[in-house]
């Protein structure tokens, strides 16, 4: 399906526009000419974006949005059966697509296209190839699951052969995309209010890696277990990127300064490639960046352009990102919402120097709580102090049998300062009457709990 089977269509609609990917998808086909307009349930920076370029929004859901001339409706995973917006379109005989499908059939027209998948990582190591790619003047469309300073945004039209995504495995999503490239960078259980269990994640990443073009290339981690398992019947080229001295891309030498940016050596097939400075904190960024350097070599980039595209990057919106001081405190917001992230996250900010680690942490969905339960305990615990806030639902109900206070009770067996608080004002009090100069808070989760660094610097 090429632009022009989507030029065919005049008015397409999109259901939930604020959304980080389907602001961008409706802004790519706007500038192609379409009449553009979509609904979400409240109004945003985002939202506002897209009005100004003069594309109608609509606040709330409401089956009259739907007008005579829409003649296709895009929807995302997230949108339920009784929205009415859908059932509208659903009796009118409208076309129907999903987020993803429109994606895959937009990447579809961009001979150099990339996807970059895993159960963490995709955002960061998508900006930083954005990066380096904008660094070699290749001047790419880019599509990202958070606002990149970079392009001012989460989506940028560029004018070129090259484009790069975020592939996301929920809904088995990242099966309607056939990249020139995908990336691997790791593979671990979440999502399972879908899946059933790792093995089924592993699946789908499987059926992703298979629809890698036959000419292009599979970049992946090599800590994933049996990797052979699951790039057998795949015809593209594998490379490997890992600490392992054997990976195609490895890594030694690594050193940090104080605000926990790293140095290291890049090898290339065990020979000695370059010194590498990042602008981010973590070591979990080094593989990152790694996984961004194999997919650069691959179009042939030169190390200077690379590494001033690595430099150039200082990290997306909600990924270890600096909010303020308040009082001598520094506040620190992050995305982590999976143990695995968490620690890396706590793991990071260890590399500072301050005073001790405060986390409010808002659990991210029922399911992934009470699924995760006992690796979300051993995560948390590496804190210094805790403040734990209601599970954010997203698309879920309360199913009555997990609640935010369990975590508490669990983690209070540990030697860490920890409370629940449910409302965001009590917290900003608990934080100002607890936390010193010297501290170090991090508002942790991938929900609202961000509202609470700029309401502690209001104060």
């Amino acid at each position: 399906m090429k632009k022009n089977y989507l030029e065919s269509y005049q008015h397409v609609f999109f259901i939930g526009i604020g959304g980080i990917s389907m602001s961008g998808l409706a802004e790519v086909l706007h500038n192609r000419g379409l009449t553009i307009s979509g609904s979400d349930q409240t109004a945003s920076e985002i939202t506002k974006h897209l009005e100004e370029l003069g594309i109608k929004i609509y606040i709330g859901h409401d089956e009259s949005h739907i007008r005579p001339d829409i003649d296709l409706v895009v929807y995302t995973a997230a949108i339920k059966n009784d929205n009415p917006e859908l059932i509208k379109a659903k009796h009118q005989g409208i076309d129907l697509m999903e987020r993803a499908t429109l994606l895959g059939y937009i990447m579809a027209d961009y001979k150099q296209s990339i996807a970059v998948a895993g159960t963490h990582g995709k955002t960061t190591t998508t900006s930083m190839l954005a990066h380096i790619l904008m660094s070699g003047e290749l001047d790419p469309t880019i599509s990202v699951g958070a606002i990149l300073k970079g392009i001012n945004g989460n989506f940028k039209i560029g004018h070129s052969d090259y484009f790069i995504t975020e592939a996301c495995e929920y809904n088995n999503s990242f099966h309607k995309f056939f990249p020139k490239i995908g990336i691997v960078l790791n593979i671990e259980e979440d999502h399972l209010d879908f899946f059933e269990d790792l093995a089924a994640i592993r699946t789908s990443f499987q059926r992703f890696i298979q629809n890698i073009h036959p000419d292009g290339y599979l970049i992946i981690n090599d800590s994933i277990e049996n990797i052979h398992q699951l790039t057998k019947n795949t015809s593209c080229q594998v490379i490997t990127v890992g600490s392992s001295p054997s990976s195609t891309y490895s890594y030694t030498n690594v050193s940090y300064d104080k605000l926990g940016h790293s140095t290291f050596d890049v090898y290339e097939n065990g020979n000695y490639l370059d010194t590498i400075h990042l602008h981010v904190t973590g070591s979990h960024n080094i593989e990152n960046a790694l996984a961004s350097i194999a997919t650069a070599r691959c179009f042939k980039l030169s190390l200077e352009q690379i590494k001033r595209g690595l430099l150039e990057f200082s990290g997306a919106n909600r990924r270890f990102e600096y909010i303020g001081t308040y009082k001598g405190i520094t506040i620190i917001d992050d995305y982590a919402h999976h143990p695995t992230e968490i620690r890396k996250t706590i793991e990071a900010a260890r590399h500072i120097d301050f005073n001790r680690l405060y986390i409010v942490f808002q659990p991210h969905t029922y399911s992934r709580t009470k699924a995760l339960y006992k690796d979300f305990v051993e995560a948390l615990k590496l804190a210094d102090g805790l403040i734990i806030t209601d599970i954010y639902a997203a698309r879920e109900k309360d199913p009555g049998n997990i609640h935010a206070s369990m975590l508490v009770e669990s983690l209070s067996n540990f030697d860490l300062d920890i409370v629940y608080i449910d409302d965001f004002d009590e917290i900003c009090d608990f934080i100002q009457k607890n936390c010193v100069p010297n501290d170090m808070l991090i508002t942790m989760g991938a929900g609202n709990v961000n509202m609470i660094g700029p309401m502690l610097l209001k104060k």
